[in-house]
């Protein structure tokens, strides 16, 4: 099995306390190669000990599609990347770059049809006017209602939980969104709940764009072990301190928050009706 350098290098934090080689991790992946040198006398480049349980086979896939949020996707996507052996794909309904509503153009890996039928984890990165054209687009609810339906882990960032909701893949589960869209769940059957990561059986939601890093790191947690998310977590550096206590409605001065709030106001009613919609063509089906 061949590893990314990424990928080592995660490997390499998490596994401080039982010391592994590179060259040891490929020979028992594929089953051939000489051990290290190193290996037989117990020195620090002998991978033999690795937990069998940081080698996975996840297939990981990240719905995309125009005008997403980038760092929903690229928070998340920097963490799940990091899990040894798993596969990770950026879905969309075509090959062609993929916009952002920020302008960054990504490229998907494979379309809807190419994508693994079952999934350990489907990824639901949110965005605005671009979360509510995919609410409307049958091709991309039909496509997450079926992988939603069978995968392990049904999972979003910030307004990515609303197409969660319109696909009928939230009802009856506690869910979050961006803070300012939380209160649009209650009509796809979800329980509002307003933590930074909810996790509910294996629907986990994050809340606004920062908190897919968070979600991220909370995932790799639960498919490999603590020890492991912490040599990911220190290998991205996280550990954060905003310039400002502005990050949520209550933390944030009051003035602050009233100019946010009033700029979402005509955003969440569209989203309310387009939600209602496509929750009633694509949620009951």
């Amino acid at each position: 099995m061949s590893l990314t350098r990424r990928q080592f290098s995660a490997a390499a934090a998490v596994a401080a306390a039982v010391a592994h080689s590179p060259g040891d991790l490929l020979a028992q992946q594929t089953g051939g190669g000489e051990p290290s040198p190193g290996a037989a006398n117990g020195s620090p480049h002998d991978m033999s000990s690795m937990p069998a349980h940081w080698m996975g086979s996840e297939e990981i896939a990240f719905l995309i599609y125009p005008q997403f949020t980038a760092l929903d996707m690229v928070g998340p996507h920097h963490m799940l990347t990091s899990l040894m052996g798993a596969k990770v794909h950026l879905v969309a309904k075509t090959r062609d770059p993929v916009q952002c509503d920020t302008g960054l153009s990504v490229m998907p890996s494979m379309t809807f049809d190419e994508c693994p039928t079952d999934l350990d984890i489907i990824c639901v990165p949110g965005g605005s006017s671009g979360t509510l054209a995919a609410m409307a687009d049958e091709a991309t609810m039909l496509f997450l209602k079926d992988r939603g339906s069978r995968a392990k882990y049904v999972t979003s960032v910030c307004t990515g939980s609303l197409l969660l909701g319109a696909a009928g893949l939230l009802a009856g589960y506690r869910a979050t969104s961006h803070w300012a869209t939380r209160g649009i769940l209650p009509i796809f059957g979800a329980s509002l709940a307003g933590e930074r990561v909810v996790v509910d059986r294996n629907r986990i939601t994050g809340g606004g764009v920062t908190a897919g890093i968070d979600f991220g790191l909370t995932l790799v947690g639960r498919l490999r072990d603590r020890q492991y998310a912490e040599g990911v977590q220190l290998m991205a550096e996280y550990d954060p301190k905003p310039p400002y206590s502005a990050g949520t409605p209550e933390s944030a001065p009051a003035e602050v928050t009233a100019m946010i709030e009033g700029m979402f106001i005509d955003f969440v009613a569209e989203a309310e009706k387009a939600g209602r919609t496509a929750f009633a063509r694509f949620g009951r089906l």
